[in-house]
């Protein structure tokens, strides 16, 4: 063989650094982009901030695509500053946690805006400034820890029990539940090697123990959810003695958890020493008792959502029209600065072409997001054409839509199409959704059409909602409902759709 020279022309996909910043903004969150935004306003001097109301042209968006203008700013994160000191092991470590804590006598609540968009301002035209915001009304509660920290001030305590107790109530989880051994907190102050030390700390930490289970509310400080109800049942049986009701409740309690969640009546009879007519009764009233004590502390804000995409009824009738338009709260409002954009032209030297790359790559993060927002705008739309019916009847009326609809229709790839669905969300008239929550497989039926697994889970919910609660319906016989009703779901669909709705099986539904 010899060596030979030979041309050849050929095509390939290059992935340039404007397309492969395109692909990863496109795919972040709403409170993703924010940060991205902020970071690169920080470290771009050419990238500002509008003041003022630009055109929708800057962003790529007609008044026919968007049918909205972008809002006047980005809300900004605040993150909490909280800052873990290191503790010294046994006396000194918990007199430094007391330090730490000692001021004013009181405590200081940190706001968390941990959910980007908490402070984005109303959409409503009402001026009425006695309309309470309910991020606001989430804060205004306070956490769990703080109001511990509180009902702890006014416990007259040695310096060394009061940082025990402090140093517990900060190891509360958001539930209320004491997650860790007293042991293995005693080892994170102390060295493993000295026995004695954790020996003492144990000691410590098993006192403020009880101080904490004594605070509000009831159950706080609970090592599992046995100790929990026997903690919320010990404190009514203080306040009445001889409810017979919570001591059998009690005595329940005491068993494993097991032979209460399968309602094994006669076992628990027989361990507890009472009869099953007196059980079904101790295991009602402990349903009423609280298993996550730090359940009303939890900060609803932590879980407000705030939509891309805004749904709206436009008109009345048998065939309602709908407006798809883009939240204007969560859209940043960017430019290039005009005097550093200026102050280039004409330049020249080395530090020129570098200043000129940084311009470039703000005008690029600006298209970038624009084309981010124009592909949600566009997806969006699609999805709202096709998912009619849902909007106007709910979830029984939910067709069968996958990927490759939306990518066939818009011209893009099934992947660009997952990446928009991703962590964006639409706020209709039936609620707020995830876009992928609008997708969903398809079940045969008799008629040859197909049912949406959506529709098919809200026919099960149904179903069960509707059951007699003496005899709870079985998978299989939700099935042969839904054959019924012309839809061909197997009895392991049916289950594996009723665990993705967490709904119990029936043995567990069966009433008391």
């Amino acid at each position: 063989m010899k060596p030979s020279l030979s041309l050849r022309m050929s095509q390939h996909l290059a992935l340039t650094p404007q397309l492969q910043q395109s692909i990863r903004l496109l795919q972040l969150s709403t409170l993703e982009l924010s940060q991205e935004v902020d970071q690169m306003l920080d470290e771009n001097p050419f990238l500002e901030r509008a003041n003022e109301e630009a055109p929708m042209e800057d962003y790529g968006l007609s008044q026919a695509d968007a049918k909205v203008s972008l809002g006047d700013r980005v809300s900004e994160s605040a993150s909490d500053n909280h800052s873990d000191d290191n503790a010294e092991p046994h006396e000194e470590a918990l007199t430094d946690v007391a330090e730490s804590w000692e001021g004013d006598g009181s405590v200081e609540m940190q706001p968390d805006d941990s959910e980007w968009g908490g402070d984005a301002g109303s959409r409503q035209n009402n001026s009425n400034e006695e309309v309470a915001d309910a991020v606001e009304l989430a804060r205004s509660a306070g956490s769990l820890t703080d109001h511990l920290h509180r009902q702890a001030l006014s416990l007259r305590l040695s310096d060394i029990d009061r940082a025990a107790l402090r140093f517990l109530i900060e190891s509360v989880n958001d539930d209320g539940y004491l997650e860790d051994s007293l042991a293995e907190l005693a080892a994170t102050l102390a060295p493993a090697d000295d026995l004695e030390q954790i020996d003492e700390l144990v000691h410590r930490f098993t006192v403020a123990l009880s101080l904490l289970q004594s605070l509000e509310p009831v159950g706080v400080g609970a090592r599992n959810l046995n100790e929990c109800l026997q903690l919320q049942l010990r404190a009514q049986l203080r306040d009445q003695p001889h409810n017979a009701l919570a001591q059998a409740a009690l005595k329940v309690c005491g068993q494993p958890l097991e032979l209460t969640a399968k309602r094994d009546f006669k076992k628990l009879a027989l361990l507890c020493g009472e009869d099953e007519t007196q059980i079904k009764a101790a295991l009602q009233h402990i349903a009423r008792l609280e298993p996550k004590p730090g359940r009303p502390f939890v900060q609803a804000e932590r879980n407000i959502i705030i939509p891309d995409v805004i749904v709206t009824s436009v008109g009345r009738g048998p065939n309602p029209k709908f407006r798809v338009q883009l939240n204007p709260d969560v859209m940043p409002k960017l430019r290039v600065h005009d005097i550093y954009a200026n102050a280039l032209r004409g330049g020249k030297g080395d530090n020129h072409a570098g200043l000129q790359q940084r311009l470039q790559e703000a005008r690029w993060f600006i298209k970038n997001i624009q084309q981010r927002f124009d592909t949600i705008l566009r997806v969006s739309t699609a999805i709202v054409e096709r998912q009619k019916n849902f909007l106007t009847h709910g979830e029984l009326a939910m067709r069968p839509l996958v990927l490759r609809e939306i990518a066939d229709e818009l011209g893009m790839h099934e992947s660009t199409i997952s990446r928009v669905t991703t962590a964006k969300y639409m706020n209709t008239p039936q609620g707020t959704f995830e876009l992928k929550y609008f997708f969903g497989s398809g079940l045969g039926t008799d008629s040859g059409n197909a049912a949406s697994s959506t529709a098919v889970r809200a026919l099960i919910k149904q179903f069960v909602a509707a059951e007699n609660l003496a005899k709870p319906l079985s998978d299989n016989q939700i099935s042969e409902m839904l054959k019924e009703q012309g839809i061909d779901c197997a009895r392991r669909t049916v289950a594996k759709y009723r665990e993705a709705l967490r709904i119990a099986p029936a043995n567990l539904r069966k009433t008391i």
